[in-house]
């Protein structure tokens, strides 16, 4: 016993006057806090929280007015749950009955409460952003203590730590115990306690979680080849587990049940954790890792029906490239069925994603990246697109292929050569496999701004069953959601993406696909962090507007669905619908339905202002999806004629 308690408080005086570590959670509200992102606060005040602890309630009153004295010099205010009796739903029913509105970060793992040496909750830490040292941590004042409640306090702990830290001193110390509700780590290493095995624990979970991408060959930058590596690259490992940037699964856990979930368990995190922090033991045993062959340069899903070979490209070292758009002759003598495609990168340090569709032979060709008929696309990660059961993609006979590609170089100039495998149907499947982007090009993200949101909507016409989700946007993105909001007003939070990530662009398959009613919308949200906070922005002090390139935006949700009432005897011709429902989706900022005449944007808002009687046919004072479609084509049409007589006029 006193060889733990010997280990204990040498953690945490270690932990007291140390650097704290990095670390990502999520709050009550499912919105992710990353530590260090708050590098621009003068000073973080860190409050341990726990359900139905008198001091911590008792103390809200106190940190308010605490919050209200120095929230305008630079102090944040968070807390932290790591109780293991607590969950998100109970910690976000206390927060309302308590009327709690600082967010509550939920230590699910209990790794970040054990890391800051953590005994008591009503605890209160002050830290330092500009060394990430504890400045303070015990009671906030003496008010409230084991034995008694006082009306005030004499002594005030906390006040007196900000302002010591704010100004630069030493904080002094406090002699009062923390009158808190003990803390409950029963997983917490100590001296005594066995530590996970290498060779049993720890390798199987990076053989079944890590290598598929981090092997010889994969596009992982270094290949988990042995034990030497893990153990060379095991802080790296510890703080990529800690932030929440690996394994590359960004979807809030408490949101929807997913097919390809690759995120960690809360057990395998802490074994992987744990064997860290323990100095990363080899132990005995056979290294499973050291077994694992290199990655071989083909098709996951196997031997493809008919490969697409893109032409060659040449990536420069350093700079940007455009989008490259590629056509290939289709070939097909009659329409197939496809039923999944693959894509084998020529090199995958370099491609970033592509999108692949078709496009009539024989009409006129078009702009880049504007398909006849989309058919999948491919990001890191991801292993193969295969249609959900019993659906497809037709591609009929006299199409050509077309590929956008997206390519970021990475230091040397390479050769790409992308493959991409087709494998089709014997026999057409039942049901017409669809997609459609939810999307906006009214970008308008503010300068130095941490927090801009942006969304848009699809309204289904038809009842319909929606598998997949994928949220898309670039550097700036902080975060993303998908919501379905039913015909009786009701709301549903299909996905949340607590804390995007540019580099994966996941598609998140629904592990039981989504029913929608006619008449259902859905909205995708994504929130824009244009400030310095940002370490990927690329510039904050610009206006962001919609474009290609990563350091433009995009609203762009794709969702991959299906109508329960087509099937591929008897498709329904519904292109024209897409467009008039995307639209809609992008200007009705208030998702009422209508387009009112404040809400009108682009080439044609002033012509239909100046015409609104017109269009306006029924006379509610707003514009309905057909409305305001009949409105963008005429006057659209109208401002081409306009323009074709001043050319003709200018020329004579």
């Amino acid at each position: 016993m006193r060889k733990y308690l010997l280990f204990a408080s040498i953690l945490v005086a270690t932990i007291a006057v140390g650097r704290v570590q990095n670390f990502t959670l999520l709050d009550q509200n499912g919105d992710a806090h990353e530590l260090y992102y708050y590098s621009d606060a003068n000073a973080i005040v860190l409050t341990v929280q726990g359900n139905g602890c008198p001091v911590v309630r008792h103390g809200l009153i106190d940190l308010r007015e605490i919050r209200s004295q120095f929230e305008d010099q630079g102090v944040l205010f968070l807390m932290i749950n790591s109780n293991l009796q607590d969950d998100r739903l109970s910690i976000a029913k206390e927060a309302e009955e308590w009327e709690i509105d600082f967010p509550i970060m939920v230590d699910d793992t209990q790794l970040v409460g054990e890391s800051l040496g953590l005994t008591r909750t009503g605890e209160y830490l002050v830290i330092d952003p500009e060394s990430w040292g504890v400045t303070y941590r015990g009671p906030i004042n003496d008010r409230i203590t084991f034995e008694r409640t006082l009306e005030q306090a004499e002594n005030h702990y906390l006040v007196d730590a900000i302002s010591s830290t704010l100004a630069g001193e030493s904080v002094e110390p406090h002699g009062d115990p923390i009158p808190g509700c003990l803390i409950n780590f029963p997983n917490q290493v100590t001296e005594d306690s066995t530590l996970p095995d290498y060779a049993k624990n720890v390798a199987p979970i990076m053989q079944e979680n890590c290598v598929a991408c981090h092997v010889t060959g994969g596009i992982g930058p270094w290949a988990m080849s042995d034990y030497n590596m893990i153990r060379g690259f095991a802080p790296m490992i510890r703080e990529v587990i800690m932030t929440k940037r690996m394994p590359p699964w960004h979807a809030d856990p408490h949101i929807g049940e997913w097919e390809n979930d690759r995120s960690l368990s809360e057990d395998d995190v802490r074994t992987v954790i744990n064997w860290i922090d323990a100095g990363a033991p080899r132990g005995s045993g056979a290294d499973p890792l050291a077994a694992l062959a290199p990655l071989e340069n083909q098709f996951n899903l196997g031997r493809p029906d008919m490969i697409v070979e893109l032409p060659e490209y040449e990536v420069p070292a350093t700079g940007t490239v455009d989008y490259q758009y590629f056509t290939v002759p289709g070939n097909l003598l009659e329409g197939k069925w496809l039923r999944a495609m693959d894509v084998l990168p020529g090199d995958s340090r370099v491609v970033h994603h592509l999108l692949m569709g078709t496009v009539d032979s024989q009409r006129e060709r078009r702009r880049g990246g504007v398909f006849d008929n989309f058919i999948g696309g491919y990001a890191p990660g991801e292993s193969g697109d295969i249609s959900p059961e019993g659906t497809g993609i037709f591609i009929p006979a006299g199409h050509d292929f077309m590929v956008q590609m997206h390519y970021t170089p990475f230091g040397k100039t390479t050769i790409d050569r992308t493959k991409i495998g087709l494998y089709f149907y014997d026999e057409p499947p039942e049901k017409y496999l669809r997609h459609t982007v939810v999307i906006s090009f009214r970008l308008k993200i503010p300068p130095n701004e941490k927090r801009h949101s942006e969304h848009a909507y699809f309204t289904f016409d038809r009842d319909a069953t929606i598998y997949q989700l994928l949220p898309h946007a670039h550097y700036r993105a902080f975060s993303s959601k998908f919501t379905l909001v039913n015909p009786d007003g009701s709301e549903e939070l299909l996905l949340s993406v607590p804390n995007y990530d540019f580099n994966w662009q996941t598609g998140y398959r629904f592990d039981t696909p989504v029913s929608v009613k006619a008449g259902s919308r859905l909205v995708h949200e994504t929130v824009y962090d244009n400030s310095v906070q940002n370490p990927g922005n690329p510039d904050p002090n610009k206006t962001v507007r919609w474009g290609l390139q990563s350091w433009q935006e995009m609203l762009y949700g794709a969702v991959t669905y299906s109508y329960d009432e087509e099937t591929t005897s008897n498709p329904l011709p519904r292109e024209n619908y897409m467009r008039k429902a995307q639209m809609m989706g992008m200007d009705d900022k208030n998702i009422d339905g209508l387009i009112t005449k404040n809400e009108l944007t682009g080439l044609s808002a002033r012509q239909i202002r100046a015409n609104w009687s017109e269009f306006d046919t029924n006379t509610d004072g707003g514009l309905d999806q057909d409305e305001y479609w009949n409105a963008i084509e005429v006057s659209t049409n109208r401002l081409r004629e306009l323009q074709r007589r001043r050319s003709q006029q200018q020329s004579q």
